[in-house]
């Protein structure tokens, strides 16, 4: 589209507000590739919105308040001195809306044979494809941007993220050991250990607290990423809200506010599958991180567990430590901040 080429260059700055209630922020606006992105002042992502789904609560009246179709509650202000980005906005909009194609009256012959094939499209194909094709197209930051908005809800139950200052280096340094993107640790809420999308892995601060070794804590990690090696989380998320849910990530890139809700109220109570011990030494040993602490944490006897300890890939092998004496006793008082 010519119109969104020549806006893609474009920023501005306004106020966003996540949810009625929650304080504005001030925030970077612009063009991207068919969404609007919103950003904090460190360049930080926010919010993603399909320009075909925005609405504007206050035609022709200043500051202009914009929502994304369907959640009224998240808005964004742009005042009056920002007038070339709204209208930006309100071009891209009306091109966007003429260019939807209106299709006249089909016979009633037609129409009924197009709705038999599209009823057995929708109930033998259609969702299964829809869910694997939204899986393979979400980009990483809109994964990231679902982990986030689902632990922000996730910690309305379990309190807020554990994140004193000294150890924020630390539990980054575990995360990078263990190869994933963010570690959170929460005071309450999840029993042990929980997988988000976008690369987030969610700690009980219990593992962090109660063990002398590390490698306890790098263990739940590891059986996260096996978890997720055998389904994606935002497969299993998507599953949960169905075929339009799956519909409205891939046309606007964001979820209903309700899944989120109901999915970040389940998921920590949900019943997960066990990860086979095969598959878990597999990624212990991808990770040269040891198994047998973390099998004795999940039973001190190790009859339950006895193929992950008489399986530990680093036997008898030389491993970097998980992390230094010092961090991790840094890291072990991330929740007294």
């Amino acid at each position: 589209m010519t119109a969104l080429k020549k806006y893609q260059r474009l920023e501005a700055t306004g106020l966003w507000r996540p949810a009625p209630g929650e304080q504005r922020r001030e925030v970077i606006v612009s063009v991207g590739d068919a969404t609007l992105v919103i950003t904090d002042m460190k360049d930080q992502p926010l919010a993603h919105w399909s320009l075909a789904a925005i609405e504007r609560h206050n035609p022709g009246e200043q500051p202009a308040i914009y929502s994304p179709d369907g959640d009224p509650g998240e808005t964004l202000e742009l005042a009056e001195g920002e007038d070339q980005m709204i209208r930006a906005i309100e071009k891209l909009r009306n091109a966007i809306e003429r260019s939807r194609p209106h299709p006249g009256r089909l016979r009633l012959v037609s129409v009924g044979l197009s709705c038999l094939a599209v009823a057995a499209l929708a109930v033998f194909w259609l969702p299964g494809a829809m869910l694997r094709h939204a899986t393979e197209v979400v980009p990483q930051i809109t994964r990231v941007s679902i982990g986030e908005a689902l632990l922000t809800r996730i910690e309305r139950v379990g309190g807020p993220v554990c994140a004193a200052r000294p150890a924020r280096p630390a539990l980054q340094l575990l995360a990078d050991r263990t190869g994933v993107r963010r570690i959170a640790v929460l005071p309450a809420g999840i029993q042990d250990s929980l997988a988000l999308p976008g690369g987030l892995v969610l700690l009980n601060r219990a593992l962090i607290e109660d063990h002398e070794d590390p490698e306890v804590a790098a263990g739940y990690v590891i059986e996260e990423r096996a978890r997720r090696q055998m389904a994606d989380p935002l497969a299993v998320m998507l599953r949960e809200g169905g075929i339009v849910a799956s519909f409205r990530l891939i046309t606007t890139g964001a979820l209903p506010v309700d899944l989120l809700d109901a999915y970040a109220e389940s998921v920590v109570s949900l019943p997960r599958a066990a990860v086979p011990d095969e598959l878990l030494l597999e990624t212990f040993a991808a990770a040269e991180i040891r198994s047998t602490p973390y099998a004795y944490a999940r039973d001190i006897t190790g009859e339950t567990v006895l193929a992950l300890i008489e399986g530990d890939p680093m036997t008898g092998k030389t491993s970097v430590p998980v992390l230094p004496d010092r961090d991790w006793v840094i890291l072990q008082s991330i929740c007294e901040g």
